[in-house]
């Protein structure tokens, strides 16, 4: 047989491929994690009572968008992770380091301002020990559907992209969370709820070796 014959042969069954696969993936994990969030919070914590009144408060959407804008760029490094050879740009990891700067900057100067004797109250909140393992546990459902989504495409780099995967489901937990944490501190949501975010994250950097492996 000739070579121009064996490679129309073995391409004549091949079915194109569907250049839309990842995002798919993402986007049913997403909404997978998402759902999943919502109903441990609602069946575990439930929905802060004043949560109304809040919704026309600047600070509340403020405090929504530290995990959307990390949840973003989280996005954008897993989506790229998942895909051999090609790496995450500088600007997409200043698009994860540059809200967590804003962020602590922002903590910094709340601090500053306030006297001494209440800083700690700022810093502590009323739910400091239960809030990072809370947000954890609400990421556990997104975890799972971004790991799978991740395990069905090609990271070449495992514990980066379990590591993506991580925090990605935790800024999801994180944005479910804030619907029933009363905690309106800047410095309280610049550590703790970063913790809670860096939780997962570590997680899927440890299991990212073995879970993504193929």
């Amino acid at each position: 047989m000739k070579t121009k014959d064996m490679i129309s042969l073995l391409a004549a069954d091949v079915a194109p491929v569907d250049r839309h696969v990842a995002a798919k993936r993402f986007a049913g994990a997403l909404l997978v994690g998402g759902i999943g969030a919502v109903l441990l919070m609602l069946l575990r914590f439930g929905l802060r009572p004043d949560l109304q009144a809040m919704l026309s408060v600047p600070l509340f959407w403020i405090k929504m968008a530290v995990p959307l804008a990390l949840g973003l760029g989280a996005l954008a490094a897993a989506a790229r992770l998942s895909r051999p050879g090609v790496p995450v740009t500088a600007l997409g990891w200043a698009a994860l380091i540059l809200p967590v700067l804003l962020l602590w900057s922002a903590a910094v100067t709340v601090l500053w301002l306030t006297p001494a004797p209440e800083r700690m109250d700022l810093l502590l909140g009323q739910s400091w020990k239960e809030c990072p393992f809370n947000i954890a546990m609400l990421s556990v459902p997104g975890f799972i559907a971004v790991m799978g989504a991740m395990r069905g495409l090609a990271p070449t780099r495992p514990r980066w992209a379990g590591a993506m995967a991580g925090l990605l489901s935790g800024s999801v937990a994180t944005l479910v969370y804030c619907l029933h944490c009363p905690e309106m501190g800047v410095p309280f949501w610049a550590v703790w709820y970063l913790l809670g975010m860096l939780l997962p994250a570590l997680v899927g950097a440890l299991l990212g070796p073995r879970l993504l492996r193929w």
